[in-house]
């Protein structure tokens, strides 16, 4: 859906030229880090991921887009040292690369627990959970429109995988209770601040990359659960990565509609934009809905299978973390839509000429899924169920 929108966004030739080798080149490495079934591999796929995602993001050309770039690549190099040092301790204890055998030939030690700590951390910079979010928000904000929604929807959850695969996959003697509960408290620290300084936020493109932050939280809230349930957290967990992909990369290709439309994203002056963009702002309207947990989306379910792993593992903690993020979610994001549908006057009435939406349809789509999947959710449990 995202490559079918690229194809219309593009308006300067060479931005488009220098977008498509890099385009394919981060689906190739996010295709890699899926497929990658020893530990040394996915650094490689991680490492082609970054640099190309950064690539993006700088051929914006704007003075905010380079300094976004320039300060995703410190990260990301940094973060992939980490990971790459934690590799490095794996290799050195047990000779081995791959991550059938280092899960057969783990145990719960110093070298063991020092690997696992810097692959988080390292991990924890790319998946951007509080407190080392710092670089998302000018990241996603800075970016063309069809680079923010796949950073968002699937690019940051490459690093989750990769994080989710070492603790409950490979190194999972090594994991603690203390561990897990930790991780929790850090995603609903995130729920909550990446939710305030949402509503707080004076860009459209700012509000949904900070929303980015908040939804990345209830992906750590599930940690602590897997401990306890992981059949049922790992169901949550999949349904929510799913459910928030969808919704966010059409919420993001709604806001780049909206942006090469009026020429900016203040939300201060988008007053009225319902009546010149109507399918942008279904878009964003449906997705939110997802995104705060309204049925009969699929945000809805996601959130749901997490509230329910919480009570049956006697974690209610976790059920006061998902009512608060849904709270703040319908304040931020009806604070956009009270906007799009408010009368402006008459000295602030948006000119748009002929607008045409066409290049939505893909987001559309995706706006339509996370409907469908909300409406069939035994169908995709059941999926989920069978996999593992």
């Amino acid at each position: 859906a995202i490559t079918l929108y690229s194809t219309h966004y593009f308006e300067n030739d060479d931005k488009e030229a220098r977008f498509w080798p890099l385009w394919w080149l981060l689906i190739t490495a996010l295709n890699g880090v899926f497929i990658s079934s020893d530990i040394f591999n996915t650094y490689i796929m991680l490492e082609l991921l970054g640099l190309t995602a950064v690539s993006l993001i700088a051929i914006q050309g704007t003075q905010q887009a380079l300094q976004a770039s320039f300060q995703y690549l410190l990260v990301g190099l940094f973060g992939s040292l980490m990971y790459l040092l934690g590799v490095a301790i794996i290799y050195r204890t047990y000779g081995v690369l791959d991550n059938q055998l280092i899960a057969n030939l783990v145990e719960s030690n110093l070298s063991m627990q020092l690997a696992l700590a810097l692959i988080t951390l390292g991990m924890m910079m790319k998946c951007a959970l509080f407190p080392l979010h710092f670089w998302l928000p000018s990241a996603h904000s800075n970016a063309s429109a069809p680079v923010s929604a796949m950073l968002s929807a699937l690019v940051v959850k490459a690093a989750f995988f990769i994080l989710f695969n070492f603790w409950f996959e490979i190194l999972t003697p090594v994991v603690t209770t203390t561990a897990v509960t930790i991780l929790g408290v850090f995603g609903a620290m995130a729920v909550i601040y990446g939710s305030y300084r949402a509503f707080t936020s004076p860009r459209l493109k700012q509000l949904i990359a900070y929303s980015t932050v908040a939804q990345i939280g209830y992906l750590f809230l599930a940690f602590p659960l897997m401990f306890v349930a992981p059949d049922l957290a790992r169901t949550a967990i999949i349904y929510f990565i799913v459910a928030h992909g969808c919704a966010k990369a059409a919420m993001f290709l709604a806001a780049g509609v909206i942006q090469k439309t009026v020429g900016h994203d203040q939300l201060s002056q988008l007053q009225g934009i319902a009546t010149q963009l109507p399918l942008s702002i279904f878009v964003f309207a449906v997705t939110s809905a997802s995104l705060i947990g309204l049925p009969p989306s699929g945000g809805f379910i996601a959130k749901w299978l997490l509230l329910n792993n919480a009570v049956e593992t006697g974690q209610w903690w976790w059920v006061l973390t998902l009512f608060i993020g849904g709270l703040l979610a319908s304040a931020y994001l009806f604070r956009v839509l009270n906007l799009a549908f408010t009368t402006p006057a008459q000295e602030n009435a948006i000119a748009v000429v002929s607008v045409s939406e066409i290049k939505l349809l893909g987001a559309l789509g995706l706006a339509i899924i996370t409907i469908v999947i909300g409406l069939n959710a035994m169908w995709l449990t059941n999926l989920i169920a069978s996999s593992y």
